[in-house]
């Protein structure tokens, strides 16, 4: 699997990156706990053939502009060693694991909020409570075949606001139903369950042991060479 990674116009990244400082000038909620201690783990460091579409470090995502500075993504230890067993289940079927997104630093839900219309913010977290994307227990991501290295069919592509999105939707191709529920079928039995309106987005059974966090990327530790 070609491992994608993309460079953000530096001029538009900037203007984002200001835009959220002042937008998150507030904070993240607060929260009483106790939680367990962040341990934020690169799935790439896990095992290399995960593979990485970080739509976010993109102008290819619903708010067209790039939001990260860089390509990563990173989930808590437990969670991700239960998403690389699900990946690796995978292979007897010809597919791999492809990751959108997962840790999501807060001051980004907060732009998200921000920037999405009324309408349509079922589709976004609340910053006022936090994001399981935030607490690192969530991930965003789809299959990839392994003999093409190709991004698998499902019923709508990743973050389309539409009933397609949502993972008991009865349209679209039997073949592409099939990988999405298979898909949900791998994370379930490690102990992931899918959000509601979203076939894409699995959060990991222990999310409320962990605090929302806000620790930009360029603070965790740096890719292996």
């Amino acid at each position: 699997m070609k491992r994608l990674h993309f460079r953000a116009r530096a001029p538009a990244l900037a203007a984002v990156v200001a835009a959220a400082s002042l937008t998150a000038a507030e904070g993240p909620p607060r929260e009483a706990g106790p939680f367990h201690r962040p341990d934020l783990v690169e799935l790439t460091a896990l095992d290399a053939t995960i593979g990485l579409d970080v739509r976010y470090a993109t102008a290819n995502n619903f708010l067209h502009r790039p939001v990260y500075t860089e390509a990563r993504a990173f989930l808590q230890r437990e969670a991700a060693e239960a998403l690389l067993r699900a990946h690796r289940a995978l292979r007897e079927k010809g597919y791999g694991l492809l990751v959108f997104d997962a840790y999501r630093p807060w001051s980004v839900t907060k732009l998200f909020w921000d920037l999405t219309p009324p309408a349509q913010r079922d589709f976004v977290a609340n910053p006022r409570t936090g994001s399981k994307h935030n607490r690192g227990t969530a991930v965003d991501l789809t299959l990839y075949d392994l003999a093409t290295g190709r991004e698998a069919e499902m019923p709508s592509p990743y973050d389309e606001f539409s009933e397609r999105a949502h993972p008991g939707y009865a349209g679209g191709s039997a073949a592409a139903r099939e990988r999405r529920d298979l898909l949900r079928a791998a994370l379930e039995r490690e102990g992931f369950t899918v959000e509601p309106n979203e076939w894409w987005h699995f959060n990991w059974k222990d999310w409320r042991s962990y605090a929302i966090l806000d620790v930009p990327f360029r603070s965790l530790p740096a890719p292996a060479r």
